[in-house]
Protein backbone atom coordinates (compact mmCIF):
# COMPACT_ATOMS: atom_id res chain seq x y z
CA UNK A 1 0.00 0.00 0.00
CA UNK A 2 2.86 2.39 0.79
CA UNK A 3 4.28 1.91 -2.72
CA UNK A 4 0.87 2.69 -4.17
CA UNK A 5 0.57 5.86 -2.08
CA UNK A 6 4.04 6.98 -3.11
CA UNK A 7 3.21 6.46 -6.78
CA UNK A 8 -0.07 8.35 -6.36
CA UNK A 9 1.75 11.15 -4.57
CA UNK A 10 4.30 11.47 -7.36
CA UNK A 11 1.51 11.65 -9.94
CA UNK A 12 -0.33 14.33 -7.97
CA UNK A 13 2.85 16.38 -7.62
CA UNK A 14 3.47 16.06 -11.34
CA UNK A 15 -0.06 17.21 -12.14
CA UNK A 16 0.28 20.15 -9.72
CA UNK A 17 3.51 21.21 -11.45
CA UNK A 18 1.81 21.02 -14.85
CA UNK A 19 -1.12 23.15 -13.63
CA UNK A 20 1.30 25.74 -12.23
CA UNK A 21 3.16 25.84 -15.55
CA UNK A 22 -0.15 26.10 -17.41
CA UNK A 23 -1.24 29.09 -15.28
CA UNK A 24 2.13 30.77 -15.82
CA UNK A 25 1.90 30.37 -19.61
CA UNK A 26 -1.60 31.86 -19.68
CA UNK A 27 -0.51 34.82 -17.55
CA UNK A 28 2.72 35.49 -19.46
CA UNK A 29 1.27 35.15 -22.97
CA UNK A 30 -2.06 36.81 -22.25
CA UNK A 31 -3.80 34.16 -24.36
CA UNK A 32 -7.46 34.69 -25.15
CA UNK A 33 -9.94 32.60 -23.16
CA UNK A 34 -11.21 30.75 -26.23
CA UNK A 35 -7.65 29.81 -27.24
CA UNK A 36 -6.17 28.82 -23.88
CA UNK A 37 -8.35 29.20 -20.79
CA UNK A 38 -6.73 29.51 -17.41
CA UNK A 39 -6.88 26.75 -14.80
CA UNK A 40 -9.40 28.74 -12.74
CA UNK A 41 -11.86 28.83 -15.70
CA UNK A 42 -11.48 25.13 -16.33
CA UNK A 43 -11.96 24.18 -12.68
CA UNK A 44 -14.98 26.48 -12.55
CA UNK A 45 -16.42 24.55 -15.53
CA UNK A 46 -15.71 21.29 -13.72
CA UNK A 47 -17.54 22.56 -10.65
CA UNK A 48 -20.51 24.10 -12.49
CA UNK A 49 -21.08 21.12 -14.78
CA UNK A 50 -19.99 18.28 -12.51
CA UNK A 51 -22.99 16.04 -13.13
CA UNK A 52 -22.93 16.51 -16.90
CA UNK A 53 -19.18 15.89 -17.16
CA UNK A 54 -19.19 12.87 -14.85
CA UNK A 55 -22.09 11.32 -16.77
CA UNK A 56 -20.16 11.44 -20.03
CA UNK A 57 -16.92 10.44 -18.30
CA UNK A 58 -18.79 7.38 -17.02
CA UNK A 59 -19.68 6.43 -20.59
CA UNK A 60 -16.04 6.64 -21.65
CA UNK A 61 -14.91 4.77 -18.54
CA UNK A 62 -17.37 1.94 -19.19
CA UNK A 63 -16.18 1.64 -22.80
CA UNK A 64 -12.56 1.71 -21.63
CA UNK A 65 -12.89 -1.00 -18.97
CA UNK A 66 -14.95 -3.29 -21.18
CA UNK A 67 -12.61 -2.88 -24.14
CA UNK A 68 -9.56 -3.37 -21.92
CA UNK A 69 -10.89 -6.59 -20.39
CA UNK A 70 -11.93 -8.04 -23.75
CA UNK A 71 -8.75 -6.89 -25.49
CA UNK A 72 -6.51 -8.30 -22.76
CA UNK A 73 -8.41 -11.60 -22.78
CA UNK A 74 -8.20 -11.81 -26.58
CA UNK A 75 -4.48 -11.03 -26.51
CA UNK A 76 -3.77 -13.61 -23.81
CA UNK A 77 -5.80 -16.32 -25.56
CA UNK A 78 -4.13 -15.59 -28.90
CA UNK A 79 -0.67 -15.73 -27.30
CA UNK A 80 -1.38 -19.16 -25.84
CA UNK A 81 -2.73 -20.46 -29.15
CA UNK A 82 0.27 -19.11 -31.05
CA UNK A 83 2.63 -20.92 -28.68
CA UNK A 84 0.65 -24.17 -28.73
CA UNK A 85 0.55 -24.21 -32.53
CA UNK A 86 3.87 -22.77 -33.76
CA UNK A 87 3.18 -23.67 -37.39
CA UNK A 88 -0.06 -21.71 -37.34
CA UNK A 89 1.77 -18.83 -35.63
CA UNK A 90 4.00 -18.34 -38.67
CA UNK A 91 0.91 -17.79 -40.83
CA UNK A 92 -1.04 -15.79 -38.25
CA UNK A 93 1.61 -13.23 -37.36
CA UNK A 94 1.63 -11.32 -40.71
CA UNK A 95 -2.14 -10.55 -40.61
CA UNK A 96 -1.81 -9.56 -36.95
CA UNK A 97 1.00 -7.15 -37.82
CA UNK A 98 -1.07 -5.70 -40.66
CA UNK A 99 -3.87 -4.81 -38.25
CA UNK A 100 -1.36 -2.68 -36.33
CA UNK A 101 -0.05 -0.98 -39.46
CA UNK A 102 -3.50 0.40 -40.32
CA UNK A 103 -4.13 3.82 -38.73
CA UNK A 104 -6.82 3.68 -36.07
CA UNK A 105 -8.24 7.04 -37.16
CA UNK A 106 -8.95 5.50 -40.56
CA UNK A 107 -10.51 2.33 -39.14
CA UNK A 108 -12.72 3.99 -36.51
CA UNK A 109 -15.17 5.67 -38.98
CA UNK A 110 -15.55 2.36 -40.83
CA UNK A 111 -16.36 0.56 -37.58
CA UNK A 112 -18.92 3.23 -36.74
CA UNK A 113 -20.45 2.71 -40.17
CA UNK A 114 -20.61 -1.07 -39.65
CA UNK A 115 -21.50 -1.21 -35.94
CA UNK A 116 -23.27 2.08 -35.36
CA UNK A 117 -22.77 4.92 -32.89
CA UNK A 118 -23.23 2.73 -29.83
CA UNK A 119 -20.94 0.78 -27.54
CA UNK A 120 -19.82 -1.93 -29.98
CA UNK A 121 -17.77 0.28 -32.31
CA UNK A 122 -15.89 1.89 -29.39
CA UNK A 123 -15.08 -1.44 -27.77
CA UNK A 124 -13.78 -2.88 -31.04
CA UNK A 125 -11.50 0.14 -31.52
CA UNK A 126 -10.07 -0.36 -28.02
CA UNK A 127 -9.53 -4.07 -28.66
CA UNK A 128 -7.72 -3.36 -31.93
CA UNK A 129 -5.46 -0.83 -30.22
CA UNK A 130 -4.43 -2.87 -27.16
CA UNK A 131 -4.67 -6.54 -28.06
CA UNK A 132 -1.41 -6.56 -30.05
CA UNK A 133 0.50 -5.11 -27.09
CA UNK A 134 -0.76 -7.89 -24.84
CA UNK A 135 -0.29 -10.54 -27.52
CA UNK A 136 3.28 -9.61 -28.41
CA UNK A 137 4.52 -9.22 -24.83
CA UNK A 138 2.84 -12.37 -23.48
CA UNK A 139 3.87 -14.47 -26.50
CA UNK A 140 7.45 -13.31 -26.04
CA UNK A 141 7.24 -14.23 -22.36
CA UNK A 142 5.93 -17.71 -23.18
CA UNK A 143 8.85 -18.30 -25.53
CA UNK A 144 11.48 -17.23 -23.00
CA UNK A 145 11.98 -20.14 -20.59
CA UNK A 146 14.98 -20.98 -18.47
CA UNK A 147 16.98 -23.66 -20.35
CA UNK A 148 17.06 -25.84 -17.25
CA UNK A 149 13.27 -25.86 -17.01
CA UNK A 150 13.01 -26.55 -20.72
CA UNK A 151 15.35 -29.55 -20.34
CA UNK A 152 13.32 -30.74 -17.34
CA UNK A 153 10.12 -30.66 -19.42
CA UNK A 154 11.86 -32.66 -22.16
CA UNK A 155 13.25 -35.12 -19.59
CA UNK A 156 9.76 -35.89 -18.27
CA UNK A 157 8.39 -35.92 -21.81
CA UNK A 158 5.66 -33.47 -20.96
CA UNK A 159 3.09 -32.75 -23.61
CA UNK A 160 3.06 -29.26 -25.05
CA UNK A 161 -0.09 -28.47 -23.06
CA UNK A 162 1.44 -29.65 -19.76
CA UNK A 163 4.64 -27.73 -20.46
CA UNK A 164 2.52 -24.64 -21.03
CA UNK A 165 0.63 -25.08 -17.76
CA UNK A 166 3.53 -25.99 -15.45
CA UNK A 167 6.40 -23.97 -16.93
CA UNK A 168 5.50 -21.52 -19.69
CA UNK A 169 2.57 -19.72 -18.07
CA UNK A 170 4.38 -18.98 -14.78
CA UNK A 171 7.45 -17.81 -16.72
CA UNK A 172 5.34 -15.63 -19.03
CA UNK A 173 3.32 -13.85 -16.33
CA UNK A 174 5.80 -10.96 -15.85
CA UNK A 175 5.69 -10.21 -19.58
CA UNK A 176 1.90 -10.44 -19.53
CA UNK A 177 1.82 -7.97 -16.62
CA UNK A 178 4.02 -5.55 -18.57
CA UNK A 179 1.67 -5.76 -21.54
CA UNK A 180 -1.32 -5.02 -19.32
CA UNK A 181 0.37 -1.96 -17.84
CA UNK A 182 1.08 -0.54 -21.30
CA UNK A 183 -2.44 -1.37 -22.51
CA UNK A 184 -3.96 0.42 -19.50
CA UNK A 185 -2.56 3.73 -20.78
CA UNK A 186 -3.67 3.23 -24.38
CA UNK A 187 -7.21 2.00 -23.62
CA UNK A 188 -8.73 5.38 -22.60
CA UNK A 189 -7.13 7.09 -25.60
CA UNK A 190 -8.51 4.40 -27.89
CA UNK A 191 -11.98 5.04 -26.45
CA UNK A 192 -11.59 8.74 -27.27
CA UNK A 193 -10.63 7.88 -30.87
CA UNK A 194 -13.68 5.64 -31.20
CA UNK A 195 -15.96 8.35 -29.84
CA UNK A 196 -14.37 10.98 -32.08
CA UNK A 197 -15.47 9.04 -35.16
CA UNK A 198 -19.07 9.18 -33.95
CA UNK A 199 -20.81 8.85 -30.61
CA UNK A 200 -23.93 9.81 -28.70
CA UNK A 201 -22.02 10.43 -25.49
CA UNK A 202 -18.63 10.34 -23.82
CA UNK A 203 -15.73 12.74 -23.28
CA UNK A 204 -15.04 13.02 -27.00
CA UNK A 205 -18.69 13.99 -27.52
CA UNK A 206 -18.17 16.86 -25.05
CA UNK A 207 -14.95 17.92 -26.78
CA UNK A 208 -16.58 18.03 -30.20
CA UNK A 209 -19.63 19.93 -28.96
CA UNK A 210 -17.48 22.36 -26.99
CA UNK A 211 -15.16 22.93 -29.95
CA UNK A 212 -18.09 23.84 -32.17
CA UNK A 213 -19.30 26.34 -29.55
CA UNK A 214 -15.77 27.64 -28.76
CA UNK A 215 -16.16 26.55 -25.12
CA UNK A 216 -12.49 25.89 -24.46
CA UNK A 217 -12.99 25.60 -20.72
CA UNK A 218 -15.31 22.61 -21.22
CA UNK A 219 -12.84 21.02 -23.64
CA UNK A 220 -10.04 21.30 -21.10
CA UNK A 221 -12.32 20.02 -18.34
CA UNK A 222 -12.97 16.90 -20.43
CA UNK A 223 -9.22 16.52 -21.01
CA UNK A 224 -8.56 16.71 -17.27
CA UNK A 225 -11.11 13.97 -16.65
CA UNK A 226 -9.43 11.89 -19.36
CA UNK A 227 -6.05 12.38 -17.67
CA UNK A 228 -7.52 11.32 -14.32
CA UNK A 229 -9.04 8.27 -16.01
CA UNK A 230 -5.65 7.26 -17.44
CA UNK A 231 -4.03 7.57 -14.02
CA UNK A 232 -6.77 5.53 -12.34
CA UNK A 233 -6.50 2.83 -15.00
CA UNK A 234 -2.74 2.73 -14.60
CA UNK A 235 -2.88 2.46 -10.80
CA UNK A 236 -5.66 -0.15 -10.89
CA UNK A 237 -3.78 -2.34 -13.36
CA UNK A 238 -0.58 -1.87 -11.34
CA UNK A 239 -2.36 -3.29 -8.31
CA UNK A 240 -3.85 -6.12 -10.36
CA UNK A 241 -0.48 -7.10 -11.81
CA UNK A 242 1.10 -6.86 -8.37
CA UNK A 243 -1.36 -9.51 -7.21
CA UNK A 244 -0.79 -11.54 -10.39
CA UNK A 245 3.00 -11.32 -10.21
CA UNK A 246 3.79 -10.41 -6.56
CA UNK A 247 7.55 -10.64 -7.02
CA UNK A 248 7.53 -7.68 -9.42
CA UNK A 249 7.79 -4.16 -7.93
CA UNK A 250 4.90 -1.74 -8.34
CA UNK A 251 5.73 1.06 -10.81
Amino acid sequence: MSSFLKAAGRSLLGMAAMIALWAAIVRLTGAQHYILPGPESVFAALYNHTGFLLYHAGITAYETVLGFVLGAAAGAALSVLLWLFPTAARFAMPPILVTQALPVFAIAPILVLWLGFGLASKVVVIILVIFFTVTSTFFDGLQRLDPGLHDLARLYRLSRLRELWFFRLPAGLPAFASGLRVAAVFAPMAAIIGEWAGAKGGLSFIMLQSSNRMQSDMMFAALILLAVMVLIMRFAVNRLTQLLVPWQPLT
